[in-house]
């Protein structure tokens, strides 16, 4: 099984960053690679079961449930239902901690899934680089 990471320090205390994070209905106003995010159930991205709707720069749609919202972990986990990737059991969780000599706060986001073999390099690097790489340093970018 598969498990691309991606990690960034976001130059902001983790009390600025983990309000956007933990919206999970609102990651479109801060990832550049989702064009726009609807909740689809639940009354609210804090909920756990919510469903959200993307809608990806190229148009794909992505369907994902929050599985778990960690307030004194500052972690987001959640499951895509439906997506245009080829991946079957994908569980995503992205987490942040406080750098605390720097006033920092320090992300890391990870996967882990199925594939068949000959996708998995493609798709590691998709998701390593094309999403989770990309919203941490769109995070960073926000606060510099």
């Amino acid at each position: 099984m598969p498990r691309p990471y991606s990690s960034a320090v976001i130059p902001v205390p983790l009390a600025e960053v983990w309000p956007h994070v933990r919206d999970f209905g609102g990651i479109h106003r801060w990832h550049p690679a989702i064009d726009s995010c609807e909740l689809t159930r639940g009354a609210s991205g804090a909920e756990i079961g919510a469903q959200r709707r993307l809608v990806l720069g190229d148009g794909g749609v992505v369907v994902e449930e929050l599985l778990a919202l960690d307030e004194r972990g500052h972690a987001v986990t959640y499951e895509i239902l439906e997506s245009p990737f080829p991946v079957r059991r994908y569980v995503s969780t992205l987490r942040l901690a406080p750098v605390t000599a720097a006033g920092h706060t320090f992300g890391e986001w990870w996967t882990e899934f199925d594939a068949d073999a000959a996708a998995e390099g493609e798709l590691v690097e998709l998701f390593a680089n094309g999403v989770f790489a990309t919203g941490l340093e769109a995070l960073a970018q926000r606060y510099a």
